[in-house]
């Protein structure tokens, strides 16, 4: 059976002039810092986000856990949104790893204030402990690919930075950001002090992420890297399919969030469905629970129907547009949740 795969963007094969680059690749060992193509894309990946120096790693975690690590001592707190990708979905590496604890802040559109965040920090003292780091995530992804206000971001670094805290951004998704603001990554991480991001959601790229930022600290993390095994040798031929994504895939990025779209509205049009109104990237979540499936069992129906799409709770799934999903395969995708929806109308045992 082939799949429409709308589990995540991370599910998105390299293209074709991706493999042609990492068969063709120029490579070194990165560990002595002798790959030519891992340096060009550290180099370009610093030009774009108009930062001082990239690091090249393995994983979106990897690249948070030392994006933390490098700005704060054991013993201190991070704030950042209660459903934070570093919070929830990394493993507790910021308690493992850098020995800090998170400080978490419920924010319903999953982008924090200033205000909210004001309220949290911690001085130093004898009974709490202290404020590290400041975390935001954009796009945020579990509150549905939500985008922060620019005026938002400029307003938490410039507080942030008076009381001397530094603030790290999880991009993994900052590229969906700025597409859906018009905007460069580089305004948006004008103030941060470290962002993350992606090269193998939307991007298409078959692994990797960066890390962006001051020399020192960058250079700084490339020991933590080290210490966490991500040293890589002949990295080059993940690096030229990174540079593509970087360079390439950025401009289509409009299109998945317009699938995106379309699809919520459609959702919207299926009796015992309600999905989040107008997406602003490329998540969608969506409610299953009137049609009297659990969101578990509606994904296993799907599934049986060709189409994969993860359960996110009790109730409701999540899913994510990308390059290797056309809006024919949108429209076949919402056939299948309309006939499985239908279906459990008919038989309506809650499984």
């Amino acid at each position: 059976m082939n799949f429409i795969d709308l589990r995540s963007d991370t599910v998105t094969r390299p293209t074709a002039a991706m493999r042609a680059a990492m068969a063709a690749a120029d490579v070194g060992d990165d560990v002595y810092g002798e790959d030519p193509t891992i340096n060009q894309l550290e180099r370009r990946a610093a030009e774009i986000f108009d930062k001082e120096a990239a690091l090249f790693v393995p994983t979106g975690t990897m690249g948070n856990t030392i994006g933390i690590k490098v700005h704060t001592e054991h013993g201190q707190e991070v704030i950042c949104e209660s459903r934070a990708h570093i919070l929830n979905y990394e493993l507790s590496m910021m308690a493992w790893f850098a020995g800090c604890v998170a400080r978490a802040i419920a924010a319903e559109d999953g982008t924090l204030t200033w205000k909210q965040i004001r309220e949290q920090i911690r001085p130093l003292g004898p009974h709490a402990a202290p404020t590290g780091l400041i975390e935001v995530e954009n796009t945020h992804n579990m509150a549905g690919g939500t985008v922060y206000a620019q005026d938002t971001l400029d307003e938490i670094c410039e507080e942030a930075h008076k009381l001397g805290l530094p603030v790290h951004m999880d991009g993994a998704r900052i590229f969906n950001a700025a597409a859906a603001q018009a905007t460069t990554v580089a305004r948006i991480a004008k103030h941060i002090d470290t962002v993350m991001f992606c090269l193998s959601k939307a991007l298409g790229a078959p692994a990797g992420s960066m890390l962006v930022g001051p020399r020192n600290l960058i250079d700084k993390g490339r020991l933590y890297r080290k210490r966490l095994g991500g040293g890589m040798r002949q990295a080059g031929v993940l690096g030229a399919a990174g540079l593509i994504a970087l360079e390439k895939m950025p401009a289509r990025l409009g299109e998945d969030h317009a699938n995106a779209r379309w699809i919520a509205g459609e959702l919207n049009k299926i009796d015992g469905i309600r999905a989040d109104a107008a997406p602003p990237t490329n998540i969608v979540f969506f409610d299953v629970a009137d049609t009297g499936l659990t969101a578990p069992a509606f994904s296993d129906e799907l599934k049986a129907r060709g189409v994969l799409i993860n359960a996110n709770s009790a109730r409701r799934l999540r899913l994510l547009t990308h390059y290797d999903v056309s809006r024919d395969d949108c429209a076949r995708a919402v056939e299948v949740i309309r006939a499985t929806a239908a279906t459990a109308a008919h038989d309506p045992v809650t499984r």
